[in-house]
């Protein structure tokens, strides 16, 4: 079973708090265990001392004896003390607690466990300067410390499991809390539809990282909405475009199929219904042609390319149209980029097209090339009247025309020239650009320097 993130975070709350208690708890009782035993010695050792002067000077049993009455009544005022005293010969001569099992006689503090409960035990010589004197044996019932050391360990287990338990539950409610405004994205992001791209998740007051997401969830949803609206846009201008010649070829059939014809009239109707197939096949092409730059389906290639001669090409390839037209070429400069030759040359050609069009008798279209160490730039630029300010910003849309009086009857003119230019120049990682300003139309693409 897949927990949510609120219990993941409020069991990992949990065991934290479970283990910082545990820890915290085991130092204590180790810190408890410890402080105990100091007590102990340091009484054993008082102990030890009044003892001593008790019984100082007994070197034999019958010298104990007489110290015996003495002894007594100093362990009497000792209840939960214990002794016993061994000669030099190991024979126990005393014992107070004579239901107690044998303690090992170490000079080193140890603890003596029985069913009359538990003993700390310390033995030494009477006379410390005599290793061979007396031994006395001190024996202290520390019953009541193990029992509140007992209570401490419960106490700590109880606080741990309370602590975890009390842990998970307010771990719970804040990591629901604070997960709140994700559950709103998420109903939010549900709903959202064609209909709906223009929603927005609301990023105030969220924390930086719901922020972040928001943000990059607002930004996808702007980028489906700009693609969709340019989709159903692009959808709208084919049916647009392909209306008129469908209309054309449909009329002309059926006026052609009214009443019997010869074959010359049937070859002109053929003839001239074989126009607008065309027409409509070089729409098709370039209509896929572009979608295909747009989603880099036609990734550009790179070759090096020395641009003055590309444009010469073009420029000489132009120049029946131009003599015919009255209008002057021009190329000046030099460049050199890396590139792919078709793509560049098509986007050249489109915009050389546009200037011959539009370049009046007499007048001038020119190809400057520029370069520098961090860019190349290439200006087609020609002499006409200007396009209209509000022309320009829509002028690189899909099946735009700025001069709407132009014959749509041409392929290279059905709107979608210059945006195949922006797609082969943004395929290369350039720009493009149009102004116009003192009679001339310039048209500016910037592209990376050669690699």
């Amino acid at each position: 079973m897949k927990l949510s993130l609120s219990a993941r975070l409020a069991l990992l709350f949990a065991a934290c708090t479970a283990l910082v208690s545990l820890v915290a708890g085991l130092l204590f009782n180790a810190a408890s265990e410890a402080h105990f035993l100091e007590l102990d010695q340091q009484l054993l050792d008082n102990r030890m001392a009044s003892l001593r002067g008790v019984l100082m000077g007994v070197e034999d049993q019958a010298s104990f004896e007489a110290r015996r009455s003495l002894l007594q009544l100093e362990l009497a005022r000792q209840p939960d003390e214990g002794l016993r005293v061994f000669g030099t010969d190991s024979t126990e001569w005393f014992n107070s607690r004579p239901a107690l099992p044998a303690a090992m006689q170490t000079d080193q503090l140890a603890t003596l466990h029985t069913d009359h409960g538990e003993f700390r035990t310390y033995s030494a010589p009477l006379d410390p300067q005599q290793p061979r004197s007396p031994r006395l044996t001190l024996l202290l019932d520390i019953t009541h410390h193990q029992h509140f050391l007992q209570r401490m360990q419960g106490l700590i287990w109880l606080t741990v499991g309370l602590s975890a338990l009390a842990t998970a539950l307010f771990g719970a409610w804040a990591a629901r809390l604070s997960l709140r405004p994700l559950r709103r994205m998420t109903e939010l992001a549900a709903g959202v539809s064609a209909q709906s791209l223009t929603t927005r998740l609301p990023v105030q007051g969220l924390p930086p990282e719901l922020a972040d997401l928001g943000q990059s969830l607002n930004a996808m949803l702007a980028r489906l909405d700009d693609a969709f609206t340019r989709l159903s846009a692009f959808s709208a201008d084919i049916a647009h475009e392909l209306r008129t010649p469908l209309s054309n070829l449909l009329t002309h059939t059926q006026v052609t199929l009214t009443r019997p014809r010869s074959a010359a009239d049937y070859e002109e109707a053929l003839h001239s219904n074989l126009e607008d197939l065309q027409w409509m096949a070089q729409l098709v092409n370039d209509m896929l042609y572009l979608a295909k730059a747009e989603h880099g389906l036609m990734p550009a290639g790179r070759e090096p390319l020395n641009l003055a001669n590309e444009v010469d090409g073009l420029l000489e390839y132009f120049a029946p149209l131009a003599e015919e037209a009255g209008v002057r070429l021009s190329r000046e400069g030099e460049a050199q980029v890396q590139g792919d030759r078709g793509m560049l040359r098509r986007s050249l050609s489109n915009l050389l097209d546009n200037a011959l069009r539009f370049t009046p008798a007499a007048g001038q279209v020119r190809v400057a090339l520029m370069h520098s160490d961090t860019q190349v730039m290439i200006e087609v630029a020609n002499q006409g009247e200007p396009i209209p300010e509000q022309a320009l910003a829509r002028l690189f849309d899909r099946f735009y025309r700025a001069d709407p009086a132009r014959r749509a009857s041409q392929s290279e003119h059905a709107g979608l020239g210059l945006a195949i230019t922006r797609s082969i120049i943004r395929a290369h990682g350039g720009s493009i650009e149009c102004q116009c300003a003192d009679g001339w139309t310039v048209f500016r693409i910037v592209l990376p320097p050669t690699l």
